[in-house]
């Protein structure tokens, strides 16, 4: 599944993304389907299943997800429940960064070959955790704000993972099962803040710095997070490109040794790292500008685009 966020009416709702342009409602699908077979409380036990916010929907786990499967066919054979409407077209709404409030949100720095040694150093021995934090997400259909605090805006890709269950101490082995899905981020930062001192979080966790999206697909349909191409482009002109192959330590990777450190939860996001080719890194450096549109397209995920957008007064 396409597992979406989205906002219609001045709310925002979980949904999922069918036949290319079809936005369907899991809550009020699933609520339609349990009122259908004649279930008394149905908006309740729907809210308990297949609740309106993503975050607590994946607290559901596989469960959840199997019910939101049936929510989809019931909804793509009725349409409307006579009180609400079921299925959008992707025109009529909104859509949202996936998450808005994850628990955590670690991003894992130096984790592609590439970029390591574009930025002169050595590969890891252990991966380098930092965090960002809620207040740093945007959707996909929202701008990247450039706040005048500094002049060296950069972009970074970002193949995100998104956890489904409790982790923790888990083996690598075992590690895709904790997986919900996988999504796209763009790890925009600050440069000359992140470098003013040892620690970079002051760049990284300024508003606005993480657009994600589209959607969450699900680990079901990408079972191997392995060997998929990520390209991001500034204005169509291409700046990074590499394969999810070329990290130094894979999602199982990451799922066991962040699990060792902390409990993992329902809905934590964490970023895989940057390929080469970040602006600051070139010769001559160069960095995003107002009115700059920035795209990253990953394999069996899709395209996450943004325009920058300078705030002034601000």
């Amino acid at each position: 599944m396409k597992l979406i966020t989205f906002t219609v009416n001045g709310y925002s709702r979980i949904g999922a993304v069918v036949e290319e342009n079809k936005v369907i409602d899991l809550n009020y699908a699933y609520q339609a389907l349990l009122k259908s077979e004649g279930k008394y409380r149905y908006k309740e036990i729907a809210e308990a299943f297949v609740p309106a916010k993503m975050e607590a929907f994946l607290q559901g786990g596989k469960e959840s997800m199997e019910l939101a499967k049936r929510a989809i066919d019931f909804a793509l054979s009725n349409g409307t429940d006579f009180i609400h409407q079921l299925v959008y077209s992707k025109g009529e709404v909104k859509i949202e960064a996936p998450l808005s409030s994850p628990g955590k949100m670690i991003c894992v720095g130096h984790n592609y070959r590439e970029h390591i040694l574009e930025m002169g150093r050595e590969l890891p021995s252990n991966p380098v955790v930092f965090a960002k934090f809620a207040n740093t997400i945007v959707g996909p259909e929202d701008d990247i704000p450039f706040y005048p605090i500094s002049e060296q805006l950069d972009y970074e890709a970002e193949f995100t993972f998104v956890v489904g269950k409790q982790a923790r101490n888990v083996s690598e082995e075992e590690a895709l099962d904790y997986v919900a899905g996988y999504t796209i981020t763009n790890d925009v930062t600050y440069r000359d803040i992140q470098r003013r001192t040892l620690q970079w979080l002051q760049g990284k966790a300024v508003e606005g710095s993480a657009p994600m999206g589209p959607w969450l697909v699900t680990s079901d349909e990408i079972t191997d997070p392995s060997g998929l191409e990520v390209v991001l482009t500034v204005n169509g002109e291409e700046r990074q490109h590499s394969n999810t192959e070329n990290l130094v330590f894979t999602v199982q990777k990451l799922v066991a040794f962040l699990s060792n450190l902390m409990t993992l939860e329902p809905g934590d996001v964490v970023l895989t790292g940057t390929p080469g080719g970040v602006g600051v890194a070139r010769d001559p450096q160069v960095f995003l500008k107002d009115g700059d549109v920035v795209k990253i397209e990953i394999d069996k995920i899709g395209t996450l685009e943004n325009k920058v957008a300078l705030q002034k007064g601000e």
